[in-house]
């Protein structure tokens, strides 16, 4: 089954490089690449298991909108052209997003028009708005909007139409104005600006509770990233875990539904989890607040800094999901000696991955699972669980 976009088909976005394929094809092809990538730290009891696959069509939760066109009809998607404002192409109606987002994208158009949101102009280095950022909750199907602006002139003009808008958009949405006032191909900048009295919007998997703020990661893919969270948390709940780590945590995820499968067993189980942004780490904090969950500690740091400020065992279970650059040889050999029972590496890049394995030689790969976060691009997620070889021997 292949999916059929008009967009891709004129030339006008290649954003989805494979979707010329039929879908089973891109799976293959992907679970493929894995295998030849694992096979080096594959053993004969290696669990393999079936991929996750995606929805073929509006699975994405968030849109990344370059504005252009005028002010009185702006374009919403992206530019063919970078140095040429009049190459914009409209993609509101891309099927990636949800439905919701078809009756959204016209209520921002008229509200860029009734604020005076001029699109920015490259070539000319003038007008204001430059990108919209919109993510949605599947949860109750709120949104968190960020208009990415040059600066802060028009922000009486937004704030005079805020009411208008917010009357219209889904109950507990978030809006923000960012600042990003370089000339330059930067989707955001450091000041954000909220306009709404909520900063977060609630995200729900597996009946944990997850909040997205902006400069936060957060999966695209919400149904597999449910699935993967689900996984991670069946594959440690019946481990003889009394401490781990959570690193490169992000808003927690990983660590949160696996601390409330531990925690059931025995409350005094300890999650320390560690996040470079601080925006995340309020998120994560607030969801083991909401869960109630006791002796978990989140903090803003940078995971391998971190990390190999520690000595002697340092926790029972190890979870990493670093961004695609991977964990990085500092950071693999100190966990190769680090003692720990158990590894789970979660990972965007499976490339990286392997060259982060060699260097975890004390571990044994027990299980492989390919969860397909990205239909249509040669990009998957794959969750992989280690076991400590002398935990094996004993």
């Amino acid at each position: 089954m292949k999916l059929n976009c008009h967009h891709y088909s004129s030339g006008d976005c290649r954003s989805c490089q494979w979707l010329e394929k039929p879908y089973a094809e891109q799976l293959t092809e992907k679970e493929a690449e894995l295998k030849r990538l694992i096979l080096p730290f594959t053993l004969q009891n290696t669990q393999i298991l079936p991929s996750v696959s995606s929805a073929l069509v509006q699975f994405r939760n968030k849109a990344k909108m370059v504005v252009s066109g005028s002010v009185e009809r702006p374009i919403l998607g992206l530019l063919k052209d970078n140095q040429d404002p009049t190459s914009g192409v409209d993609l509101t109606d891309c099927p990636l997003y949800p439905n919701e987002f078809r009756t959204i994208f016209p209520i921002l158009k008229d509200f860029i028009a009734r604020a005076g949101l001029v699109p920015y102009n490259i070539a000319k280095k003038k007008g204001e708005l430059k990108y919209i950022l919109l993510t949605q909750s599947r949860y109750n199907q709120s949104v968190m909007l960020r208009f990415v602006l040059r600066s802060e002139q028009k922000r009486p003009l937004v704030e005079r139409e805020l009411p208008n808008l917010l009357a219209k958009l889904p109950k507990n949405s978030v809006v923000s104005l960012n600042i990003q006032p370089q000339h330059a191909a930067v989707l955001e900048g450091e000041t954000e600006i909220f306009l709404t009295d909520t900063h977060t919007i609630e995200e729900h998997f597996n009946g944990v509770p997850l909040f997205i703020r902006p400069q936060g990661f957060f999966q695209t893919n919400p149904q597999v990233a449910e699935k993967l969270y689900q996984t991670a948390q069946d594959w440690v709940a019946n481990l003889p875990i009394e401490h781990f780590w959570d690193l490169f945590c992000g808003v927690g995820g990983f660590g949160l539904h696996c601390a409330k499968a531990l925690q059931a067993r025995n409350p005094n189980v300890a999650l320390t989890g560690i996040e470079i942004s601080p925006s995340a780490i309020a998120s994560a904090t607030k969801s083991a607040q909401q869960l109630g969950l006791k002796q978990v500690h989140f903090d803003a740091l940078d995971s391998a800094r971190f990390a190999l400020n520690q000595s002697g065992k340092v926790a029972d279970l190890v979870i990493v999901n670093p961004p695609r650059r991977g964990i990085g040889k500092p950071l693999a050999e100190f966990l190769n000696d680090c003692g720990a029972d158990y590894l789970i590496y979660s990972s965007c890049n499976a490339q990286t991955m392997a060259q982060d394995f060699a260097s975890l030689t004390n571990y044994q790969l027990e299980k492989v699972q390919l969860f397909d976060m990205f239909a249509h691009s040669a990009h998957y997620e794959v969750l992989t669980f280690l076991v400590n070889r002398s935990k094996k021997q004993a």
